[in-house]
């Protein structure tokens, strides 16, 4: 009987759900999940988890008080729902969970890893293990520094916004738990600057992450490789092989409803045999590699940004739906 391409791929893929939507996780039963800041507002907008998002309001208003204003409950609340989302999303999947470090700490060692271990002290007091719990910090040397250092702490770490070798060369070298990167956002990059398209083996992003990975695997990494940010399922099946790949449910349901033959296309055995030079990483070569490579500078910092002004997003949205809850509360008493 033919196979549809979703379960030959979970033959050589660990298939991670790149969503916030809990019901497109039970449909797809994924082996991990994983959220950001844009995902997370997506989700916090649909009527049937606004319990969630009430309950985590009214728990940050109690929280920090009276006297507390709207910004900084809001702000307190954007990460208690990234937990309280997670927490969900642990009840469905086996896995992991990857929860975001607040994206405008990117070039803030110091206060990526206070906000990483602020969240990972709410799971562990929510009891869930630490090897289920995965630490997403942006790819600058900054973060990569701060990824260092909470591994050593057993807080492990999925270095995102991840454009170019250089950077994941650094993150491994930080001895980073998982890199993610961003295979659609390179081919955007590419198609928007060249005006041509790319399809199967020629797309830029699948290129990008197959050097990673035969990279890794060449030099025996324990860094594992999730690719993400798809457009297409060529893209996805191009890539099968490697260690995880994070899909969104859109794609997920494409990959479900086509048979067809999924041949493995990325090995660690045939990566050895690959004449790859070695890149000694520092921060002047980072630096210098990150400056030369325009696609890499340009996309992490519209990443970092977008990601910022999501949160500025949820964060309004929130301070919203707590003045419709006050309201509510004053109106009743």
């Amino acid at each position: 009987m033919p196979q549809n391409l979703l379960e030959q791929l979970r033959k050589y893929t660990v298939v991670v759900a790149d969503t916030g939507d809990i019901e497109a996780m039970e449909k797809f039963r994924p082996q991990d999940a994983t959220t950001n800041p844009s995902l997370i507002t997506a989700a916090a907008q649909m009527p049937h988890y606004q319990s969630i998002v009430d309950g985590v309001l009214l728990d940050a208003r109690k929280e920090l008080g009276e006297g507390a204003g709207d910004q900084a409950i809001a702000n307190l609340a954007f990460q208690r729902l990234a937990i309280a989302f997670g927490k969900k999303i642990l009840e469905i999947v086996p896995g992991r969970v990857s929860t975001e470090v607040d994206a405008r700490l990117s070039y803030d060692t110091a206060g990526t890893i206070a906000m990483a271990r602020s969240i990972i002290a709410q799971y562990d007091a929510a009891g869930i293990g630490r090897e289920r719990v995965l630490i997403k910090i942006a790819s600058t040397w900054e973060g990569i520094r701060a990824a260092e250092a909470l591994e050593k702490e057993n807080i492990h770490c999925n270095l995102t916004l991840l454009f170019g070798l250089h950077q994941a060369i650094a993150a491994a070298e930080a001895g980073a738990t998982l890199i993610s990167p961003f295979v659609g956002r390179i081919l955007d990059w590419y198609k928007k600057n060249t005006g041509k398209d790319y399809t199967g083996a020629d797309d830029p992003g699948v290129q990008s992450v197959t050097r990673i990975y035969n990279y890794f695997k060449k030099f025996g990494y324990k860094t594992v490789v999730m690719g993400a940010s798809f457009r297409n399922t060529g893209e996805i099946c191009e890539l099968a092989g490697c260690d995880l790949l994070t899909i969104s449910p859109e794609l997920l349901g494409e990959l479900e409803s086509t048979e067809g033959e999924l041949p493995r296309k990325l090995d660690p055995q045939a990566a050895k045999t690959h004449a790859i030079e070695r890149i000694a990483m520092d921060k002047a070569t980072f630096d210098r590699m990150h400056a030369a490579d325009r696609m890499a500078s340009d996309k992490l910092k519209e990443g970092i940004e977008g990601f910022s002004a999501a949160l500025v997003k949820l964060e309004t949205l929130l301070g919203g739906r707590l003045a419709e809850l006050e309201s509510r509360a004053h109106a009743t008493v």
